[in-house]
């Protein structure tokens, strides 16, 4: 996977997870920061949708073992342990964590809604999962549904650069894109579509993240 150059130490000083390029012009250079920062403002909100999930569906073992599996995991141990992780939380969590070497190997400023997405993303795994089991995998196709559409558009906005380091992210970025749209497909394999008032809500949470991307791109 490509992402596991950024959580293999022995690959911690190939240029492609150590250097930044510094032939971007600026509009690239606004292009790359915009995606950072965007993308690991997700990544956290998306943590804290599964955690606001697990503290309203813990008692239900069916529907809670999608998310649980991942408290058996630190940190540290995300390089080693790929093959194991095997719900849609240990896989955020791997996002998080690469995203967050990436927005310091490229220098780029977190975005300022950083706390806001942590309470955001919180209120809202926990407001659907008190909807039903059926609303929060809802909630998990309407989210992965944009940030796939999300990720496409990066790919096009990245694909001019030829640097080490770019093309990587680029290959990250597919690889995230790909993990995210599996969580749709198993959020609808889970009864998505059965949530009361499912388009309603869908719609309702689609344009919510629409609009956290266009503020995190910026702020």
């Amino acid at each position: 996977m490509p992402s596991s150059a950024y959580l293999d130490p022995a690959r911690s000083s190939d240029l492609s997870v150590s250097s930044t390029p510094d032939d971007l012009s600026s509009p690239q250079r606004k292009l790359l920061e915009a995606a950072l920062r965007v993308d690991q403002a997700g990544e956290v909100a998306a943590n804290y949708i599964y955690e606001g999930q697990l503290a309203i569906l813990r008692r239900d073992p069916a529907t809670a073992a999608l998310i649980q599996e991942s408290l058996r995991y630190s940190h540290p141990t995300f390089w080693v342990s790929q093959h194991d992780l095997q719900d849609m939380w240990d896989q955020e969590r791997k996002h998080l964590a690469v995203m967050n070497k990436l927005q310091i190997q490229h220098q780029v400023r977190p975005t300022i809604l950083w706390e806001v997405a942590k309470v955001a993303g919180f209120g809202l795994g926990a407001v659907t999962a008190l909807m039903g089991k059926e609303a929060a995998m809802a909630c998990t196709e309407a989210v992965e549904t944009v940030i796939g559409e999300h990720y496409d558009d990066q790919l096009k906005d990245l694909q001019e650069s030829t640097h080490p380091s770019i093309v990587l992210l680029r290959d990250v970025i597919r690889e995230f894109r790909d993990d995210e749209l599996e969580h749709l497909d198993t959020a609808v394999e889970h009864n998505s579509q059965r949530a009361p008032a499912h388009a309603l809500l869908s719609s309702v949470v689609g344009m919510g993240c629409k609009v956290a991307i266009e503020l995190c791109k910026r702020i």
